[in-house]
C-alpha cells in the first residue's frame, strides 16, 4: 500500500543466545515491522534450523564447520543460503540486504563482524558489550565516520540511552549504573571460595546465557558495562557509577548539571531494550508485563563490595588506565569464566587469573587494531598457561 513504511530487514549474530532467542519473539510479534534476513549461531545447528525454517532469512552462518552438512541438508528445500566458519560471519555481515544488525555474539568473536556491520554504515543494536570493551576507541571512531548509529541493547545503556532522548543540549554530569548484585549479595570470601557452576548459574533477576550469568555473578559484568559506557556516551571515568540495587526494576540513570536524575524503570526483561532498539525511534505497543508498583513497596540501593568481588575494582582500573588493558581483562576474563563453567577452577580463581594476566601483559597506550587482536591473544594464552589448559 502507498505510504506503509517498508519493514526493517534484521540481522541477527547470535540468533540462537538468549538475546538472539528473545529477538526473535520480538520479531515475531511484530510481523509487519520486521523481518529476518540474517541468521548466526556458533554451534546450535537444530536450533538454527528451527529457527530458519520459521523466518526463512536470506542467509545463515553455523560456525562450527562440522554442523555445517546438517544444516545445509536441512534447509536444501529452501532458498536460504548457507555459510561456515568465523570468516563466513564478517562476509554476511558485509552483505547489503540487511538494515539493522542485532549484535549478540559472546564475547571478543563478536567485534570483526561488528565492525564489518558498521564500516557499511548499519544500524547497530548493541548487545555484545565486549565490542567496545576491547576497541570502543576504534569502533566509535568508525561508526562516527560511516554514520552507523550505535543503539544499546544492554538493559543499563539502553536506560540511559532512553533517559537521554531530547537532552541533546543538555551535558551529563554523571551516569548510575544499577546491579542487582548477582546470587552472592552480600557473600564474602569464605562463602565464595566453595561456590560451585550451579549455583553461580542462578541469578536472581534475569534470565541470561551462561557467560553473562557468571559474570553477574563476580561483578566483572558491571565493571565490563562501565567501559562500555565511556565508549556509548563519551564520558569520563570519574563520570560513571555503579550502585547495587537488588530488585533490578531502575535499569540505571543519568544526572544532569542541574542535578536532576532520570531513571528508566521497569521489570526484568530483555525484551524490552531489544524492541526498543530495533523500533527506535518509535515505541512499539506490547503486551509485556507491566510493573505493578503495590508490588515493590521498597527500592533498595547500596554500594557494591569491590573488597569481595574484586573483578569491580581491576574493571575500573582497566577503564582508568585506558590503552590495550581493558582488552587484556576482557581476553583474561573470558577464558577464566570458561574454566569455571568447565569445574577447572574454583569461583574466586577467576579474579586472581585475570589479576595476574593485567600484570604481565604489555601496556599499550594507543593501540591499532592490529595490536588489540594481538593483546586479545597475548592475554588467552597467558590466562590459559596459568590454569595449564
Amino acid at each position: 500500500m502507498a505510504g506503509e513504511t517498508p519493514k526493517k530487514r534484521v540481522a541477527i549474530f547470535g540468533s540462537t543466545g538468549s538475546i538472539g532467542t528473545q529477538a526473535l519473539e520480538v520479531v515475531r510479534a511484530n510481523p509487519g515491522l520486521f523481518e529476518i534476513e540474517i541468521l548466526t549461531a556458533h554451534t546450535n545447528d537444530e536450533l538454527l534450523i528451527t529457527q530458519a525454517l520459521e523466518f526463512k532469512p536470506n542467509a545463515v552462518v553455523v560456525v562450527n564447520e562440522k554442523k555445517y552438512d546438517n544444516v545445509k541438508a536441512a534447509l536444501a528445500s529452501t532458498a536460504i543460503k548457507v555459510f561456515c566458519g568465523e570468516k563466513a560471519l564478517e562476509e554476511v555481515a558485509d552483505f547489503d540486504t540487511y538494515d539493522v544488525m542485532i549484535a549478540a555474539i559472546v564475547g571478543f568473536a563478536g567485534l570483526k563482524p561488528t565492525l564489518k556491520a558498521v564500516s557499511k554504515g548499519k544500524i547497530i543494536a548493541l548487545a555484545n558489550k565486549e565490542t567496545l570493551v576491547v576497541a570502543g576507541d576504534i569502533v566509535m571512531q568508525m561508526a562516527l565516520e560511516n554514520r552507523a548509529p550505535i543503539i544499546p541493547v544492554d538493559s543499563e545503556h539502553s536506560a540511559i540511552f532512553q533517559c537521554l532522548v531530547g537532552e541533546g543540549r543538555n551535558p551529563i554530569e554523571r551516569i548510575i549504573l544499577t546491579a542487582s548484585g548477582g546470587p552472592f549479595l552480600g557473600k564474602k570470601p569464605n562463602f565464595l571460595v566453595n561456590v560451585k557452576r550451579d549455583h553461580a548459574l542462578q541469578h536472581p533477576n534475569w534470565s541470561m546465557g551462561a557467560k553473562i550469568t557468571i559474570d553477574s555473578a563476580t561483578l566483572m559484568n558491571k565493571g565490563l558495562e562501565m567501559i562500555e559506557a565511556k565508549w556509548l556516551f563519551n564520558l569520563q571515568p570519574s563520570q560513571i557509577e555503579v550502585v547495587i540495587h537488588p530488585q533490578s526494576i531502575i535499569h540505571s540513570m543519568v544526572q544532569f548539571e542541574d542535578g536532576s536524575i532520570k531513571a528508566q524503570m521497569g521489570l526484568p526483561d530483555m525484551k524490552l531494550p531489544i524492541q526498543y532498539a530495533l523500533g527506535f525511534p518509535n515505541r512499539i505497543k506490547n503486551d509485556f508485563p507491566r510493573l505493578n508498583f503495590r508490588k515493590y513497596p521498597a527500592l533498595n540501593f547500596e554500594e557494591p563490595d569491590t573488597k569481595t568481588f574484586r573483578n569491580l575494582g581491576l574493571a575500573i582500573e582497566a577503564l582508568q588506565k585506558g590503552g590495550n588493558t581493558a582488552c587484556v581483562l576482557n581476553a583474561a576474563n573470558e577464558i577464566a569464566v570458561w574454566a569455571f563453567l568447565k569445574n577447572r577452577i574454583g569461583f574466586l580463581d577467576i579474579t586472581a587469573v585475570v589479576e595476574k594476566t593485567m600484570a604481565e601483559i604489555p601496556f599499550v597506550a594507543k593501540p591499532t587494531l592490529q595490536e588489540y587482536f594481538e593483546s586479545d591473544g597475548e592475554a588467552r594464552n597467558f590466562a590459559a598457561s596459568l590454569m595449564k589448559l
